[in-house]
């Protein structure tokens, strides 16, 4: 029977092909939304096939299809890891310093689209996966992978999909391969919301518009200009709660270094994202709409939300604005004292030398619809933050590497491998 330690030394005698796995998977162009997903979900599934393990694809749009894949047996410890293969557009391609599907390696990173969020994350999964298949060790329990190809633009016939159609049942913890930082295990987020601002005016010539009319985008205008008070609502955090909340404003201190960002953690914020209105030049708007996008942290007290809206509306001393919400998405957490979270941040530690935080995200990501089934979970994965969504994405090879030892080791620990 294989031990731990084998394991480890398995892994780390082929790390070339790990680096080569994720190079291949950036070469693959799975844009979204203007790509097509078909191509690399079928990588996938032949390299777990390859693997001896087997696949099973399903999907609720046949445009995004999701892969289900599952080792080890039915008793003891169940973790799922979760990841998405769909990548943002590369955009304007003359702001490149190289092919951003070109997959290129260098002696320290890798190059290209999708090399951060999240390529390098599904490559660590499905190398451990493989490793641990064919290295025929005994699981006391079973890893599920939840690989999806619709996150960058909602996510709805992805991991909200999975979980709604009962395929995270059972699990004990997931593990979403996110970007993060070597330095953070994310183990909660704030709930992304869209707030709807309507403004109805009277339609006139455009002639006469400071005389007849009643002009619905200043109207909408002056309601917008008071959106920041929304940003001091605050949310409320449980004693537990407290030692994650502090890991995250310091993160977000040093991490952003604006004056007072700390307080995105554990606020409201509101952004103006979109507005439309008018129809013609030459007339007088009758209507505009504003569309907010709108995060919720923790323990947020929606009645003082709902009332600041309506404030916020009054103040401007404006008629005929309305606003339209559901609020669904609310800050989720996993307690930092959970079997997943200080597992993975002790090997974590051990394999870096350094002190990993568990914090808060900023954002919102696909954690949220497990945590919503009381399955504990986290994200961590290998990254260079700062070409996320931008242009010359890249990622350390010794993150790539370092992350597939910490999956290893964790696993191991929580599925019985000493």
């Amino acid at each position: 029977m294989i031990c731990r330690k084998e394991l480890y030394n398995l892994l780390e005698n082929n790390e070339k092909k790990l680096v080569r796995l994720t190079s291949d998977l950036i070469k693959i162009n799975s844009e979204n939304p203007i790509g097509s997903q078909r191509e690399i979900i079928d990588f996938v599934k032949k390299y777990l096939s390859d693997a001896g393990i087997e696949v099973q694809e399903v999907a609720a749009n046949a445009d995004h299809p999701c892969i289900l894949a599952e080792i080890g047996s039915d008793k003891g410890f169940s973790i799922i890891i979760n990841g998405h293969v769909d990548v943002v557009p590369a955009g304007d391609l003359s702001q490149w310093e190289f092919d951003p599907f070109g997959g290129n390696i260098t002696d320290t990173q890798i190059l290209g689209r999708g090399t951060s969020d999240m390529k390098a994350g599904i490559a660590c999964a499905l190398f451990v996966m493989k490793l641990l298949k064919q290295s025929g060790a005994q699981l006391d329990g079973n890893i599920r992978l939840h690989i999806v190809s619709d996150e960058e633009t909602g996510g709805k016939y992805g991991t909200k999909w999975l979980c709604q159609q009962g395929y995270a049942k059972g699990a004990d913890a997931c593990l979403v391969a996110e970007p993060t930082s070597r330095y953070t295990i994310e183990i909660g987020q704030k709930g992304s919301n869209e707030l709807i601002l309507r403004a109805y005016g009277k339609t006139a010539h455009g002639s006469l518009e400071n005389y007849k009319g009643d002009n619905a985008i200043l109207k909408l205008s002056k309601v917008l200009q008071n959106i920041g008070r929304l940003r001091r609502i605050g949310g409320k955090y449980t004693v537990d709660q407290q030692e994650a909340l502090s890991n995250s404003k310091y993160i977000a201190k040093t991490k952003l270094n604006v004056p007072g960002v700390e307080n995105v953690i554990d606020h409201v914020t509101a952004n103006v994202a979109t507005i439309n209105g008018g129809n013609k030049l030459n007339m007088v708007p009758d209507f505009c709409e504003a569309h907010v996008d709108m995060r919720l942290p923790i323990g947020i007290d929606l009645r003082q939300l709902e009332h600041e809206i309506r404030e916020m509306i009054k103040e401007s001393c404006v008629e005929g604005v309305e606003y339209e919400a559901d609020w669904k998405n609310f800050g989720n957490s996993t307690p930092i004292d959970s079997q997943i979270v200080q597992t993975l941040r002790k090997n974590a530690e051990d394999i870096w030398k350094i002190e990993v935080l568990p914090a808060y995200q900023w954002a919102s990501s696909d954690a949220n619809y497990y945590r919503k089934l009381n399955i504990p979970t986290i994200q961590y994965g290998p990254s260079n933050t700062e070409g996320i969504h931008s242009y010359n994405e890249n990622v350390d090879i010794e993150d790539v590497i370092n992350a597939s030892k910490i999956y290893l080791l964790t696993i191991c620990d929580l599925l019985g491998i000493s």
